[in-house]
This record gives structure tokens, C-alpha cells and sequence, in this order.
């Protein structure tokens, strides 16, 4: 009997973006390493519909819609400057030895490319409704659509934040998959 297409979602336990490195249109798409969103805190997603209506003889005769926009929200608890490097583009240098070893990320007019990458989050096992299984959001080719939120607070934690928008892959037209797994999986 196949599972039940239908479960609560409760929390996130993980998530993880790799970059796209290849999408051509009659192959298939190929992804970097995968890069850790660390203490990831929310994702979620969002779309838009463009809807367009036909009238005539005085009255309404038909509808048509068409999604214009899928986008995804981040926010996680620590910065990342390899997610920095994989989302915004510039590079991670390190350098010196112990006790003065830094690690840098650096971003200029030539590298700041918004590179496209795929985001993955996942619930804790048992965020669903079967019991040991999990529930996994996977976008498959985001492009960053506003800076990200970075800084300081004053006496408080500074929450780290990213806003990317969805296109779908040119090799088989995919946004977005949702998958409820019946025993729970690392994100891959």
C-alpha cells in the first residue's frame, strides 16, 4: 500500500544548499558539494500566481492562471561564509597559523556573481505524522533576490537571513519537490 500523501510538518532540523553547476537542456543538472545552513531556524516558501481574466457579453468567460514567482525565506542562527561565497559569489581564503589563524570572506565588483545553487531543508525524524520518517523541501534552482541580512544586534543574538527566487531547471523543468519518506533520510 503506497503512503499517505498528506502529513503535519513540524520543525527543521536541517538544511543545506549546493551550487548548480551544470544544467543543460536535454541532460541532467549537476550540483557541487553540499554546503551546511548552520543553525538553520526557518525556511519557507512562497509563490505567486498571475492570474488573467477573459470577459465579454457583459460578464466573465474565463480564467487563466500561471505561477510568476516561487521564493524561498531563510533564516539561521550562525553566518556561514561558505554559504556567503556559494549564494552571494567572492571567496573564502584562510590564512595564518595558530594563534592567529583568520578565515576571510571577501566580495568584489568581479565576484559578486549570485550564482545559482539548490536548497534542501528537512524536518527531525518523527516531524511527521509517520512515525520514524521525515519530510525533505527541495528547490532546485534559486537565485539570490535581495542581500542578505547580516550584522550586529545590540545585546543580542544577530539572526542571519536569505530571500532567493526559484527558476525551474532547464533540464526537466522542476521548482520545487516536497517528499514524505517513510524512514527518515540525510539530505543528499
Amino acid at each position: 500500500m503506497p503512503l499517505q500523501r498528506f502529513t503535519r510538518v513540524y520543525g527543521i532540523q536541517d538544511a543545506k544548499i549546493a551550487p548548480l553547476t551544470a544544467d543543460p537542456a536535454s541532460g541532467t543538472p549537476t550540483y557541487g558539494a553540499l554546503i551546511d545552513v548552520p543553525g538553520i531556524k526557518s525556511f519557507e516558501v512562497s509563490g505567486d500566481i498571475e492570474v488573467k481574466t477573459l470577459r465579454g457579453d457583459n460578464g466573465k468567460l474565463a480564467t487563466n492562471a500561471t505561477i510568476s514567482n516561487i521564493q524561498v525565506q531563510v533564516t539561521h542562527a550562525k553566518v556561514s561564509l561558505d554559504v556567503l561565497a556559494a549564494i552571494v559569489g567572492g571567496t573564502v581564503t584562510d590564512s595564518g597559523t595558530t594563534p592567529a589563524q583568520k578565515t576571510a570572506w571577501d566580495l568584489t565588483k568581479d565576484t559578486a556573481t549570485f550564482p545559482p545553487f539548490k536548497l534542501e531543508g528537512v524536518t527531525p525524524a518523527n516531524g511527521v505524522d509517520l512515525i520514524g520518517g521525515d519530510y525533505h523541501t527541495v528547490l532546485h534552482k534559486l537565485t539570490l533576490s535581495s542581500f542578505p541580512d547580516l550584522g550586529f544586534a545590540e545585546e543580542d543574538f544577530r539572526i542571519a537571513s536569505f530571500t532567493a527566487d526559484a527558476d525551474p531547471l532547464l533540464s526537466n523543468g522542476k521548482w520545487i519537490s516536497a517528499v514524505i519518506n517513510e524512514t527518515a533520510v540525510a539530505i543528499s
